[in-house]
């Protein structure tokens, strides 16, 4: 098993630029793990050994091994250290979302057309097949983003749950998992285009406007409402 491999040592310090330098880090990280030849299971540097290295703070460091880790290239192992991540071992559509993205702002877009594919469809099945349960938990999950005690952090995970409980009641069990395999690729989007401070009555209206609909049981509408708001989603994010 290598150790810390050549491409490691060779890490050059990152130049201050209007880049993120998360985006950056997670760039130098990724091209040092594929172009250096490390495999499965081979250990990376420490924290300070990298922080050293690139000339980052730690939680530039660590926002940016959190996306590591979120795609599979890398595995934290608490007491041990850091490895390269076992990426045969993910799921199809892992796979192909990671082909897709590598969590970089060029590629971002990319992922978000794909998200909004999906939600578009599922909003209009949620129309279709949705029971009186799954409307009270929508509901529910409605009423919580509209809290004015919330924090942004709160916020989104809730935005999230929301989107997540509309593909599972599109009774597609395939888009329910690839939706559960993505979430960290949704949060970070809501990260980036989430207005700061968070712009709660439009959020409110987009959200409401899709209950809305799915409650009268309008596909075409529900459809048209999500549309409208993953629309908003990419102009954000262009």
């Amino acid at each position: 098993m290598v150790q810390i491999n050549d491409a490691m040592k060779k890490l050059k310090p990152i130049a201050r630029s209007r880049t993120s330098l998360v985006d950056v880090v997670v760039e130098r990280i990724h091209d040092a793990i594929v172009k250096g030849g490390l495999s499965a299971g081979d250990r990376l540097p420490s924290e300070f050994e990298f922080s050293s290295s690139l000339q980052v703070s730690r939680t530039v460091l660590r926002e940016a091994i959190r996306r590591l880790e979120a795609v599979g290239l890398l595995e934290v192992r608490r007491g041990s250290g850091m490895y390269v991540g076992d990426r045969a071992g993910l799921s199809n559509c892992m796979q192909l979302v990671r082909t897709a993205m590598r969590i970089a702002p060029r590629e971002m877009l990319l992922f978000a057309e794909f998200r909004a594919a999906l939600e578009i469809y599922c909003a209009r099945r949620a129309a279709e097949l949705a029971t009186p349960e799954d409307l009270l938990e929508l509901t529910a999950l409605c009423e919580q983003m509209d809290s004015p005690d919330l924090d942004e952090g709160e916020a989104m995970r809730i935005d999230f749950e929301f989107h997540r409980k509309l593909t599972a009641t599109a009774g597609n069990e395939l888009m329910d998992s690839v939706m559960d395999v993505v979430r960290e690729f949704v949060v970070e989007g809501m990260e980036r285009t989430t207005p700061h401070p968070r712009d709660t009555r439009l959020s409110r209206r987009r959200h409401h406007d899709i209950l809305a609909a799915i409650k009268s049981g309008d596909a075409e509408t529900a459809e048209k409402a999500m549309r409208i708001h993953m629309d908003g989603v990419l102009q954000r994010l262009l």
